[in-house]
């Protein structure tokens, strides 16, 4: 059943009126929604992400930044709860690593369970399904007889020819031999899990230890429906469009999944209904929203470009002031780019500018649009002393360095000197 579009319950006042519903109030309620308000202080990190949603993880910061920003939780004890498998770091939606709690574990390791099961370059290198599923019981017979977590290294020796050298093609298509493919199999049915090696969600080298991770016994169309529910609840609300490109289901799972959980459509100031691009929204959150209010007071967060603020959308450049819009960096206009080059700041939903940790410098450069605030100011020191204090640096993802960002944190310091 196709849920009913929301513009008839504006009628009996039961939604906000239309017209209220402009970008800047929108982005406000993202912001609320997100616990970037300073409602979720003092929140575990299994909260976190229960009411923000996951944390993206590309052997990048965002993980530590995501809950120091919501809940201010230091890197120790989101280190600790790693450890303690209170927090975790899977394949789920769309096959991507996200950081996330316990509680969404199996359901949320069975979403990405398709993505693991792609065989077909195996499968044009010469590799049949039989040999990947008796390289995965040796997997499984070697890490149980072993000590601790092995590293793909230690795996590979203790395997031997167990696993098969593909050769130079095998290189071309990013399948230098079978181990990955059996260990990404084993990941999405929770039979082993990745360890970080040195603890740290922030470097991306992984050892790997047995794991007996129980089923989720959830259905495929409930698996959906409960991930669509999530991420409107994260979101306060998203179009079609937005939704499946965080899922990465089809327009008929994602069809079905909304209307399972009720979800309702919501026609905004500055997306007529007729285009297509209404909001989707859970039922209880239309009432919420119609009582909110923009926060008077500035609040400002310094969060990283993969931020679940702005890549559960991949909405940033709604969150730029018209005024902003024509803001470049390098040449490159930043509200034309579907994710941003550098890490924004924030106040209240709206980008106010943009930030880069400088290492050598032990500083964050930063670019304000508008000029510095006292509350900015304040924030900005906060987190560059964290950032000192807690991580060393601030790497976006794996092989993100110092040198790599050089270009960029030399372009904000001069754009700042500049405005």
């Amino acid at each position: 059943m196709t849920p009913e579009p929301l513009s008839t319950q504006f009628l009996t006042g039961n939604g906000p009126p239309a017209g209220t519903l402009t970008t800047e109030r929108l982005r406000a309620w993202a912001w609320h929604k997100q616990g970037l308000d300073g409602s979720l202080a003092g929140c575990t990190a299994e909260e976190v992400f229960a009411r923000a949603g996951w944390a993206r993880s590309v052997g990048g910061a965002n993980p530590y930044l995501t809950l120091f920003a919501r809940a201010g939780i230091r890197r120790e004890q989101v280190d600790a709860d790693v450890l303690a498998l209170k927090i975790h770091e899977l394949p789920s939606a769309r096959g991507c690593t996200y950081v996330l709690g316990r509680e969404d574990f199996a359901w949320a390791l069975q979403l990405g369970k398709d993505a693991a099961e792609a065989f077909r370059v195996l499968h044009r290198l010469g590799v049949d399904r039989g040999e990947i599923t008796l390289l995965e019981e040796q997997i499984l017979h070697t890490l149980a007889a072993a000590a601790g977590p092995l590293d793909p290294k230690q795996l590979k020796d203790e395997l031997g020819d167990a696993v098969r050298n593909l050769g130079e093609e095998g290189k071309k298509k990013g399948a230098a031999t079978t181990l990955p493919t059996a260990l990404g199999l084993l990941q999405a049915d929770g039979r082993i899990r990745r360890v970080p090696a040195n603890g740290r969600l922030d470097q991306q080298r992984y050892a790997y230890a047995r794991w007996g991770l129980p089923p989720s016994g959830l259905d495929a169309d409930a698996a959906r429906a409960e991930l669509v529910r999530r991420y409107l609840g994260w979101t306060g609300g998203a179009t079609l469009k937005q939704s499946q490109w965080f899922t990465g289901f089809t327009v008929a799972h994602s069809k079905a999944a909304l209307a399972s959980v009720g979800a309702v459509e919501v026609p905004t100031a500055g997306v007529p209904a007729a285009s297509g691009e209404t909001l989707w929204m859970l039922p209880d959150d239309v009432g919420r929203l119609a009582v909110f209010e923009v926060p008077a007071q500035e609040q400002i967060q310094l969060l990283a470009g993969t931020d679940a603020l702005v890549l559960q959308r991949r909405n940033s450049a709604d969150m730029f002031a018209e005024a902003d819009r024509g803001r470049k960096v390098l040449g490159t206009n930043l509200a034309l780019q579907a994710d941003l080059p550098d890490h924004p700041i924030f106040d209240r939903g709206r980008i106010v500018g943009l930030w880069q940790y400088d290492p050598g410098q032990e500083r964050i450069a930063h670019w304000l649009f508008d000029g510095p605030t006292p509350a900015v100011t304040r924030r900005i020191a906060e987190v560059e002393a964290w950032i000192r204090e807690d991580l060393g640096d601030f790497r976006s993802f794996s092989l993100d360095s110092p040198a790599s960002r050089r270009q960029r944190i030399d372009a904000l310091y001069a754009a700042n000197a500049a405005s």
